[in-house]
């Protein structure tokens, strides 16, 4: 089966709509959302819509649990919190409804989904080797996606568990990894605000049948997706910050 994964949309519209389009062309066999779908931007509406309707699993993130209301956004940046505070006024009641119905985590296919870690489903960010180490520990899957970080990467245990062993990196575009051996821990990045220093969108193609993993990078129209935040009167460092890729 091959499986195309993205997460963190934030409520990016041109840069969800850039990504759809270039799955497209690849034909999967499904799409999968790890969550966050809203938070930072201003179209919160749209992004829910087309992840409702394009992808048959979504998880929840914490931005999105936030705007339910089930998370304090005093753990949150002050951005972040002017963001989750906007989206509860402007969000429709079918977004709203949309998000409740999520979890943030699951299982499709023996592969496992977590929106953050496995042993964190919501808060923890895996960047190191030392944390890799301990979500492959609590991990049930032989594979396990997750996101969160924004951030794409992937991290690797091979057959004899030492930490030493755990092995990681970024993973550019056109990236591919072989999955057949070991204990895997893929993130396929952010579509609407990526962190590693490439402003693209991010997408990741899954084949579990061949268990091949290929990290895919999408321009989009980011004057845009910024002007949408500025008009919506929200701060500017969340448009600024859409250009830089940080």
């Amino acid at each position: 089966m091959r499986i195309a994964i993205f997460s963190d949309i934030h409520a990016n519209l041109p840069a969800l709509e850039a990504v759809l389009a270039d799955i497209e062309e690849t034909e999967p066999d499904d799409i999968w959302c790890l969550g966050d779908v809203v938070g930072y931007g201003a179209q919160p509406d749209a992004c829910v819509r087309l992840v409702a309707e394009r992808c048959s699993v979504c998880l929840v993130g914490n931005h999105d649990l936030a705007v339910l209301g089930a998370l304090d956004v005093g753990t949150f940046s002050d951005y972040a919190a002017v963001a989750v505070h906007w989206t509860q006024r402007e969000a429709t009641e079918s977004t709203l409804e949309f998000l409740r119905g999520l979890e943030p985590s699951g299982t499709r296919h023996g592969v496992g989904l977590f929106h953050a870690s496995p042993r964190d489903p919501v808060w923890e960010y895996v960047l190191s080797l030392e944390q890799a180490e301990d979500a492959l520990d609590a991990q049930p899957q032989r594979v396990g996606l997750i996101g969160h970080s924004h951030v794409s990467l992937f991290f690797v245990r091979q057959e004899q568990p030492r930490r030493d062993q755990v092995q990681g990196a970024q993973a550019g575009d056109g990236a591919v990894l072989g999955l057949e051996r070991g204990t895997w821990l893929l993130n396929p990045g952010s579509v609407g605000q990526p962190r590693d220093g490439d402003p693209r969108a991010a997408w990741l193609e899954l084949d579990t049948e061949l268990w091949t993993a290929r990290y895919h990078r999408v321009s989009y129209d980011v004057p845009a997706a910024a002007e949408a935040i500025l008009a919506a009167g929200l701060p500017s460092g969340l448009a600024e910050r859409l250009g830089a890729g940080r």
